[in-house]
């Protein structure tokens, strides 16, 4: 967009990209040099829209020493984990770049895949970082990630439904009762089918409750009154009647297409920044009164689990100086801004969020061309509220297996019963913090 960005480790100019350039490169699975003969350092990363523009401008930073290639990993997080760690498991010099859902820094970690950032680079990766996403790229006191992007969840809701949204759990469950009752759009939509999405929700609630699943250093298993608290209300919520009949199928794109469908029933909607952009497209009618607030908590304000991805140095790597440098371009201040204007991804960097320039400063704003964070990500003041007191799911080495154990165990989340199924969780946490090494 032609817009200048700096980082402490040179200047480079923004190429021109059109809001839709997600061009990846075609290359060969193994190999050791770029196109023109020079170091070439492959990023395994999920698939987004814009990344390859961000790469496009990370490569003209570096000026031919060396080439950053796109290799995108498949569409699913469990397909992401899998491909990467088969190929760590065996060595594979040909992961430079490693991108790493927040959960999974501690299992890449402990087994030994993982480069430590140290020195000036840990300095640059840390600075500015909010304490939240900032925690997930740690094991050990020691940084093994940078932080590329983060993720907090809001409420969306219809201003012609709820003019004044609620703010807690109990009040959304009653005013969701009463739109019911007068035959008006009133459902609670969120991620209640039995994989990931689930359970975020849940620790989101627990950490609302002032409660802990896990103890602090992820050793031993705690699932305290908050933790029962949370299996409680998430009954509650999935047996009152408002929710969806399909929510024990909804993932984020199912939750997104109830709202934004036609003649939609829902009034309420938990889920990710992506769906500001996607409703836009989907339904501009209703796109109009579209509205959000923070996550709504428990008896106060809620803390909302981070999601995002990370940037790691794989120890396989023949390249980390290079490897190093390009991933901290590729989540730099001005990376993370274009990633969140065109990719709807939140930043990290907390100064991110307050940059009101346009993507090219030397033009003027224009919303469709040329956004700012104010024109294209006008709710950013609410998940940098929701990340300064953010929660994390547990930081363990097993976090994959604890995740498939709870969401099994709170599968089908109406049919919870709130002592039972603490204890049942409790011992099938435990069982899973005893087993060691990583999952294939």
């Amino acid at each position: 967009m032609g817009s200048t960005r700096t980082s402490g480790r040179g200047v480079v100019r923004w190429r021109a990209v059109a809001a839709t350039s997600a061009a990846l490169v075609a290359a060969p699975a193994i190999a050791a040099c770029g196109s023109d003969g020079g170091t070439q350092i492959n990023v395994y990363y999920a698939p987004e829209e814009n990344f390859q523009a961000v790469i496009d401008n990370c490569n003209e930073q570096a000026d031919g020493r060396y080439e950053i290639v796109y290799r995108k990993l498949p569409r699913d997080a469990d397909g992401q984990r899998e491909q990467m760690v088969r190929r760590l498991a065996a060595g594979d010099t040909d992961l430079d770049i490693l991108g790493l859902d927040v959960t999974w820094v501690p299992e890449f970690a402990e087994a030994n895949w993982l480069e430590e950032w140290t020195g000036e680079d840990r300095s640059d990766a840390e600075a500015g970082v909010l304490e939240g996403p900032l925690s997930t790229a740690m094991w050990n006191d020691r940084l093994y990630a940078a932080t590329k992007n983060t993720n907090v969840q809001l409420l969306w809701y219809d201003s012609t439904v709820t003019p004044q949204p609620p703010e807690t759990w109990r009040e959304m469950i009653d005013m969701a009762k009463q739109l019911k009752s007068e035959g008006k759009p009133y459902e609670i939509l969120f991620t209640g089918a039995q994989y990931e999405g689930l359970v975020v929700t849940y620790n989101t609630l627990v950490a609302s409750a002032g409660g802990q699943i896990l103890s602090e250093d992820g050793s031993e298993v705690v699932m305290d009154q908050g933790a029962v608290d949370a299996l409680e209300l998430l009954q509650e919520v999935s047996s009152s009647g408002v929710t969806n009949p399909s929510l024990t199928n909804a993932q984020e794109q199912q939750v997104q297409q109830a709202f934004e469908a036609p003649n939609s029933t829902a009034a309420f909607e938990l889920n990710w920044p992506y769906v500001y952009a996607a409703i836009q497209e989907a339904n501009p009618e209703r796109a109009k009164n579209l509205k959000w607030t923070r996550y709504p908590g428990i008896d106060g304000p809620s803390r909302v689990t981070v999601g995002g991805y990370n940037l790691a140095v794989s120890a396989y790597s023949q390249h980390k100086p290079e490897a190093f440098e390009a991933a901290l371009c590729l989540r730099s201040p001005e990376s993370q801004k274009f990633s969140a204007i065109k990719d709807g991804v939140p930043p990290t960097i907390e100064s991110v969020y307050t940059d009101d320039r346009p993507l090219d400063p030397d033009q003027p704003e224009d919303a469709a061309n040329n956004p700012s964070m104010a024109t294209a990500y006008p709710m950013r003041d609410t998940i940098l509220e929701e990340l300064q007191d953010a929660a994390v799911r547990p930081l363990t080495v097993v976090y994959q297996n604890l995740s498939t154990i709870t969401s099994k165990v709170l599968s089908p989340p109406a049919e919870i019963d709130p002592e039972a199924t603490a204890e049942e969780l409790r011992d099938g946490l435990q069982k899973a913090l005893e087993s060691k090494g990583v999952l294939p």
